[in-house]
């Protein structure tokens, strides 16, 4: 599986970016996909993810009412639509893929991963 990240940008607080992650691969739709995201020094940390079938998914706390994932196997993307966004949602947003069909918690768990765009929130 091939991942390429799109979307990133800047805007000001309180303001909603989409990310898409475009995929290749005929595995594609066997595969649990998350967003990630890292700022210099930093962890990696697990933003959202969603299950194979879209019918799971995981936000971190500071995520959960702002930002949704969804996706469509058939044209083999991933969205993260971030709305309300906040100078702390600042970094270099990446998405990956998981074999499995399900997150299993743990970024380094990922078996995949694409180059990442910067999302940067500023006033």
């Amino acid at each position: 599986v091939q991942l390429q990240a799109f979307g990133g940008g800047s805007v000001q607080p309180g303001g909603s970016l989409r990310l898409s992650c475009a995929a290749s691969g005929s595995t594609f739709a066997n595969s649990a996909v998350g967003w990630f995201r890292q700022v210099p020094g930093k962890e990696r940390e697990g933003v959202a993810c969603i299950s194979s079938g879209g019918s799971v998914t995981f936000y971190r706390d500071s995520a959960k009412g702002r930002f949704t994932i969804s996706r469509d196997n058939a044209d083999k993307t991933v969205y993260l639509q971030m709305n309300n966004l906040k100078p702390e949602d600042t970094a270099v947003y990446s998405c990956a893929a998981d074999n499995r069909p399900y997150y299993q918690g743990n970024p380094h768990a990922m078996d995949y991963w694409g180059e990442g765009t910067q999302v940067t929130v500023s006033s």
